[in-house]
């Protein structure tokens, strides 16, 4: 595409009356596109300010030299840039004449050689001065004509992407057309003043688009006025000036008093007599008081005389002493009106306090009267109860003496808690309430009085007050029961037996309600409990009919811990009844029994190692297996303790002193020839013997498993000779049932362990896996569970579970055996670390 093409020819200029300037290849741009590494000039700073069309000289055209950098001509004058100040009308005219002849000259620039790069044209450089010159720009374009004309000549897309965002030629920008249409108008200012020196500088279209109240014609109006206050004569030196009077009522003058004088911090008095000298002005002048000094300049339209008015007064009529008098008879006036509001409002603050003060001593007044009149009440109320002249029967009975209590605490509630009345109980409840309670006895009627003692407790019981021994701040209702209730029951328990003991815990579960926590502890342990170990300490085991937990149990509830000081001397008194003991004699295990569970374990255990075990451990030592005529009698008084011996103790009895002998006797059996069936029947029998408890044991399950093996090898091997037909079948199947019974109870004991974990509740937490279902079944156990310190077989974390060592792998227990790792049930490792 050619340059032509693109900017458009002269000819085509001219017609349509555009102008634009011409952009052709000259020498200087060729040069440039050969050598691009030669030395360019700097720019100059009118270069900087005006761009391609600042004024360059002849010898900027040419090649720039090597000669450095051109010194600037400092003789030149000094030119500033034109900021559109008005020009006068000499000045315009020769200008408008040179425009015009411009103007001629461009009918003949087709023929003229194209202007240099940097130079604007003439239309462009300087417009016409036409029309109104407030409607131009400093640089002389016309406003609003051409804008964007040039895009016809290129491929400009600016005005089309305009138009497809919804712009209309003609409105202004933006979504509701808010933008301005034509460019900002510059408007001349008068002179060469600073802005706003000459006024409002917005133009007609400034208004129009930004529509803003513009104050500034107000202030200088208000300033203007404010500053003629000022002036010494503005009617000037010939002028006569009207008189201005300046007159106050009384109620200004005790407002600007009251101005004053809060201002001030002396009195109104002490500031009348003050001798003020005021020395700012010209002349000396005397004030006699504060007041007169600030309300000087208190009329602001009456300014100081001038000189002239001075010396027209002087010279018409002048009495300076007349003037002095007169001003101070108004001073002092003005201050004694001043002094009588002041004294006026003072009054008017007394009269409102006194009022406040007569109001509230009035109402204090009535309510002393209304106290006056509920003391005595009160009083009339108290008059009621009976004194020490009233003979006995006279007076109100503890129900009437109730009622009148009640009536003071919901009536008179102040009173009754400020005086104190609940102390009247002891005066006049105390004796009526000993007296009925003289003829009680406890142990034949348990519930006698005990209404009226809760009525009581409900109206002399503080909720405040928790006493927990008797002392001198005591409730009263504490009292009444420290005093009349208390020995009643001590006198009935020095003569209780203990043996009898129904009655006595009766009558303490009945009471026990109503009492303090200290008193129902000092009557279990002081009166109760002493009484418990005398009749201990006379009791003897084996002459004594009545057992002994038969009156030491019914205290376990409300005594509890403070009975074991008893269990000692009862366990002392059991062992030595015992040494004469055989396990065929079963009053033992009747006596022992209800104690299992009231001993702690550690104690009960030790008692059955010392006392019971060694008996039971002879009796089967004596026992003798003889399969064809078994005595079972001794063997089943040793399985009656089954329930009283932990299962280690009883698993540990039968391993020392049973299974020996029945495996021997067994082995003996085998080597005879003998019958298999009744074999099989022998041992189911004897297996049929134990509890499923005991079954459980792993001891006890190693012991009939090795009764099958020694089965088993006796039918292999073929000992005894003569085999039976079909014994070895059913040797086997019984191995195999057996073994499988064993499985199939371990599997539903672990679902069963499994069960009561997940009913156990939410508190105490499902375990989420099988780690932590070990360490519960490890905690219900009382057994140590916990992993050993850089302890790992493949991989496995290693744990202690009691004294043995296991690991976990995928839900199965791993426990350590004497050369390889054997898995294990749950509950065989609970067994195990048993």
């Amino acid at each position: 595409m050619s340059m032509s093409h693109l900017y458009g020819r002269r000819g085509e200029e001219d017609e349509e009356g555009v102008e634009i300037e011409s952009f052709e290849v000259t020498d200087w741009d060729l040069a440039n596109e050969f050598n691009p590494d030669r030395r360019r000039h700097r720019q100059t700073k009118e270069q900087a300010t005006y761009g391609i069309w600042a004024d360059r000289d002849s010898d900027e055209d040419e090649r720039p030299s090597f000669g450095g950098k051109k010194s600037k001509d400092y003789t030149a004058p000094v030119s500033f840039v034109s900021a559109g100040l008005r020009k006068t009308a000499a000045e315009e005219k020769p200008q408008q004449q040179k425009g015009e002849e411009g103007s001629d000259d461009s009918d003949d620039a087709s023929s003229a050689p194209p202007a240099a790069r940097g130079i604007a044209p003439k239309k462009l450089q300087m417009g016409k001065f036409r029309g109104n010159q407030s409607q131009r720009f400093a640089g002389g374009i016309h406003s609003g004509q051409g804008i964007g004309s040039w895009e016809k000549h290129t491929k400009g897309i600016g005005q089309k992407l305009l138009q497809k965002m919804g712009y209309q030629p003609g409105k202004g920008l933006g979504k509701n057309a808010q933008g301005i249409v034509n460019p900002i108008e510059a408007k001349v200012r008068k002179g060469k003043g600073a802005v706003g020196a000459y006024g409002n500088e917005r133009t007609q279209q400034s208004l129009q688009d930004f529509p803003v109240v513009d104050s500034d014609e107000e202030e200088e109006k208000e300033f203007q006025k404010e500053l003629g206050q000022w002036r010494k004569d503005p009617a000037g030196p010939g002028g006569k000036k009207k008189p201005k009077y300046s007159y106050r009522t009384v109620d200004e003058l005790k407002a600007k008093g009251k101005l004053t004088g809060r201002s001030t911090a002396a009195s109104a008095g002490e500031l009348a007599q003050v001798k003020v000298i005021d020395m700012t002005g010209r002349e000396q002048k005397v004030y006699y008081s504060y007041s007169q000094m600030t309300n000087k300049h208190s009329v602001p339209d009456e300014g100081p005389p001038s000189m002239s008015t001075r010396d027209q007064k002087g010279s018409c009529f002048a009495l300076p002493e007349l003037e002095h008098n007169l001003q101070l008879l108004i001073d002092l006036t003005e201050q004694d009106i001043l002094q009588s509001a002041r004294r006026l409002q003072h009054e008017k603050d007394v009269v409102v306090s006194l009022s406040h003060e007569s109001r509230a001593l009035q109402s204090r007044l009535d309510a002393e009267q209304d106290a006056i009149q509920r003391m005595e009440a009160v009083l009339s109320l108290v008059e009621r109860f009976p004194s020490g002249e009233t003979a006995p029967g006279e007076g109100p009975t503890l129900q009437e003496c109730a009622r009148i209590f009640e009536t003071l605490q919901t009536d008179y509630y102040e009173e009754y808690k400020t005086m104190g009345l609940a102390d009247l109980a002891v005066a006049v409840v105390y004796p009526l309430l000993k007296e009925k309670l003289h003829s009680w006895d406890p142990l034949k009627d348990s519930s006698y009085c005990l209404e009226d003692v809760g009525q009581w407790r409900a109206i002399l019981e503080s909720r405040d007050l928790h006493s927990s021994a008797p002392d001198s701040n005591m409730d009263p209702y504490h009292r009444m029961l420290w005093e009349v209730w208390i020995p009643v029951m001590r006198s009935c328990v020095s003569s209780w037996q203990p043996r009898f003991v129904g009655p006595m815990v009766d009558c303490v579960e009945v009471w026990a309600p109503l009492l303090p926590l200290w008193i129902l502890d000092h009557l279990l342990e002081q009166l109760i409990l002493p009484r418990l170990q005398r009749e201990v300490d006379n009791w003897n085991p084996l002459t004594d009919t009545v057992p002994i937990h038969s009156w030491i149990h019914p205290w376990l509830p409300m005594l509890q811990t403070r009975l074991e000081p008893l269990y000692p001397p009862i366990r002392s008194k059991l062992s030595n009844a015992l040494q004469r003991w055989h396990p065929s004699d079963t009053s033992a295990r009747l006596i022992l029994q209800p104690w299992k569970d009231v001993f702690t374990p550690g104690a009960w255990e030790a008692f059955m190692v010392k006392n019971i075990i060694p008996k039971l451990a002879l009796c089967l030592e004596e026992l003798v297996i003889n399969p064809h005529q078994q005595q079972m009698e001794p063997f089943h008084w040793v399985m009656d303790w089954e329930g009283m011996l932990s299962p280690s103790s009883l698993v540990s009895l039968l391993d020392k002193n049973f299974f020996p002998k029945w495996l021997q006797v067994l082995c003996s059996w085998l080597s005879n020839s003998p019958n298999y069936e009744e074999i099989t029947k022998w041992y189911l029998g004897w297996k049929s013997m134990f509890s499923d408890i005991l079954l459980a044991q792993p001891l006890i399950k190693e012991k009939f498993n090795e009764a099958l093996d020694i089965m088993n090898r006796a039918v292999s091997s073929g000992i005894g000779g003569y085999m039976q037909p079909g014994a070895r079948e059913n040797i086997a199947y019984l191995t195999q049932t057996e073994r499988r019974k064993d499985f199939q109870y371990e599997a539903m004991q672990e679902r069963r362990d499994a069960e009561s974990v997940a009913h156990r509740g939410i508190s105490a937490g499902v375990p989420t896996n099988f780690k932590d279902l070990i360490q519960t079944k490890a905690e219900e156990n009382n057994i140590v569970f916990m992993p050993l310190v850089a302890k790992r077989h493949e991989g496995k974390q290693l744990y202690t579970f009691g004294r043995i060592v296991i690991y976990i792998d995928r839900g199965v227990v791993f426990v350590q055996g004497e050369k390889t790792w054997v898995p294990t049930s749950l509950q065989s490792l609970i067994d195990m670390a048993k």
